[in-house]
């Protein structure tokens, strides 16, 4: 198992100029009089390299599929019965205010949604990823089968509003820590070179959940009609839930952890002192999070903010602005988005291979241009109020979708080392997902009630993503490469003798960006390096001065029988 203690964050500086010649162990100590002693992550080992199970791949993903789908699906039937609810909980108001009460309550759950964000992703760094996750979908499942068991106004008056909004907090909370923890999981499990493509699968699951739930909900309004949705049809949907999630619970509970958190737990078993000299490997508070790694959660928010605002008016809007502002019934406004979200669905994996072949930020890019080229076409389209001119739209706008979201779950986790991965994206991703993502619905009714201008939408897109084209930018690129504190992570045997054989020259290879121990080395003026026995005085001092442990290095060294050799390509 690769070691993975996570020591060394995306911004950690160099401490020295790259050496590039090979450095040899020195059979003398030599003589540092006129010497400056700096230490270098040794080189890369086979061992080293995590070479990656694929039965135990082909189940993460799966077991992270269901939960990610499960959520959707939630959102999709939420969204879709918007309109049939209104009445059970709040009889006695206009039409407009029962949908905006409606659209804030779903914009309340995910105004909890940080706060499970920063509990879980906190306590998914420190216990694991699996058993959180396994907890998440739990309480996912349970809020959702609630919902179906509401009572109504008729029966407690205004509390049953209060009911509502309570069970979707809940659910808010849970949820907060599903897809950041899904996320990191299969980040953690797939190869660096094809982690876009697998990781890829989560959003494909996702919105294949949001098009079951809007399917399910299009059959009752067929079979059942409007009155019996309104009195007890609304219910089913998320009944159904129930044996959903049971079924999706025994898959989360089939996968084991993540290969580079588990390598990560064992270290820490081994050589606890190595933590005490860098608290990198430890799992930290939300608070240290914030202070240690501000600039790439901005960044990351910012990202998903633009990719969210888009999907989300896709897919938990659309069908209310199909309905209440260019005329269609309940039925049709929910019927004409299902088949744009499936082919969109399908074409997800597609993206995230291109993101393997291309980098992360030229597919984030292509989704952000997109949006500000296509926004006003697309409701130009919708507005001519034919079924074609409406499918064309809603594809016009599903197109940049495809290219923002497939990348999210494979970019946005390596932007923070494995220590507090989790918690990181737990932070960044439901933050900004509350603050945009699913108060776009409500914003964008809104605006148009305020404005009454039904291309609203389209400028509130088009700004978004203008500002997440900037922030895509300064988004550190990492495609094909390790995490940061991970191992490289590959298919093969052949892959991993590969790797380590051209550690030197390979540009995607970055040893100070792993958990590797380190070796002192006594730079001369003309940038000669000449490696140090790890016991030589001068190396020694040096440690202390600088809070290396070379301890850690030698303890490594007698458990292998293999003497550490200095990197020539790290510092």
């Amino acid at each position: 198992m690769p070691r993975d203690l996570s020591q060394t964050a995306p911004q950690s500086a160099a401490r020295e100029p790259v050496v590039r010649e090979s450095v040899a162990p020195e059979k003398a100590p030599p003589s540092t009089s006129r010497r400056r002693i700096a230490f270098r992550k040794r080189r890369l080992r086979v061992e080293d390299v995590n070479v990656v199970d694929r039965s135990m791949l082909h189940r993460a993903i799966g077991g992270t599929i269901v939960g990610n789908t499960m959520e959707w699906y939630d959102v999709g039937v939420f969204g879709y019965l918007i309109t049939a609810m209104g009445p059970v909980f709040l009889p006695e108001a206009d039409a407009s205010v029962q949908t905006l009460f409606l659209l804030g309550t779903f914009a309340a759950t995910f105004v909890a949604r940080p706060a499970g964000g920063v509990f879980f992703g906190w306590l998914g760094d420190k216990i694991g990823r699996q058993r959180v996750l396994a907890a998440t979908l739990i309480m996912m499942a349970a809020s959702t089968f609630a919902l179906g068991l509401l009572p109504g106004y008729n029966l407690i008056g205004v509390w049953a509003a209060a009911l509502l909004v309570l069970v979707k907090l809940v659910q808010g909370f849970s949820t907060g820590g599903e897809y950041a923890g899904a996320t990191t999981f299969v980040s953690e499990y797939a190869a660096d070179r094809r982690r876009g493509f697998f990781a890829s699968f989560l959003d494909m699951g996702s919105y294949l959940g949001f098009a079951a739930g809007a399917a399910l909900v299009s059959v009752l309004q067929m079979t059942l009609g409007s009155a019996a949705m309104g009195e007890y049809g609304w219910r089913i949907p998320f009944l159904a839930a129930g044996p959903l999630g049971a079924i999706a619970i025994y898959f989360r509970l089939r996968i084991e952890e993540s290969p580079t958190f588990q390598a990560a737990l064992e270290a820490q078993e081994r050589a606890p002192h190595e933590l005490a000299a860098d608290d990198e490997g430890a799992a930290k508070g939300p608070l240290h999070i914030v202070r240690s790694y501000w600039r790439p959660i901005l960044v990351a928010m910012v990202v998903v903010a633009a990719a969210n605002t888009v999907g989300y008016a896709l897919t938990s809007y659309m069908p209310t602005y199909l309905t209440e502002s260019k005329g269609y019934d309940e039925l049709h406004g929910t019927l004409l988005t299902i088949p744009v979200l499936v082919v969109m669905s399908l074409c997800i994996p597609l993206t995230g291979r291109l993101s393997d072949r291309i980098g992360r930020r030229p597919v984030l890019w292509i989704g952000a241009v997109s949006t500000i080229v296509l926004a006003i076409p697309a409701f130009l389209l919708i507005g001519v109020g034919s079924v074609a001119a409406t499918l064309a739209g809603l594809a016009l706008v599903a197109f940049p979708v495809t290219f923002y979201v497939a990348n999210l779950a494979s970019a946005l986790p390596a932007q923070f080392p494995t220590a507090s991965r989790y918690g990181a994206m737990g932070i960044a991703y439901n933050f900004a997902v509350a603050i945009f993502g699913g108060t776009t619905p409500f914003i964008v009714d809104a605006l148009i009630q305020a404005t009454g201008n039904d291309m609203m939408p389209a400028y509130y897109l088009m700004a978004t993503s203008l500002v997440g084209a900037v922030a895509v930018l300064f988004l550190q690129e990492s495609a094909r490469r390790p995490l940061p504190g991970s191992m490289p992570s590959v298919e093969s045997a052949a892959e991993a003798h590969d790797v380590v054989e051209h550690q030197d020259e390979d540009p995607l290879i970055d040893l100070a960006h792993m958990p590797l121990p380190e070796v002192p080395v006594a730079l001369a003026a003309d940038g000669e390096a000449v490696q140090l026995p790890l016991d030589h005085p001068a190396a020694v001092a040096a440690a202390e001065q600088e809070g290396i442990d070379l301890e850690a290095t030698a303890l490594e060294a007698k458990a292998t029988g293999e003497e550490p050799v200095a990197s020539s390509t790290s510092a």
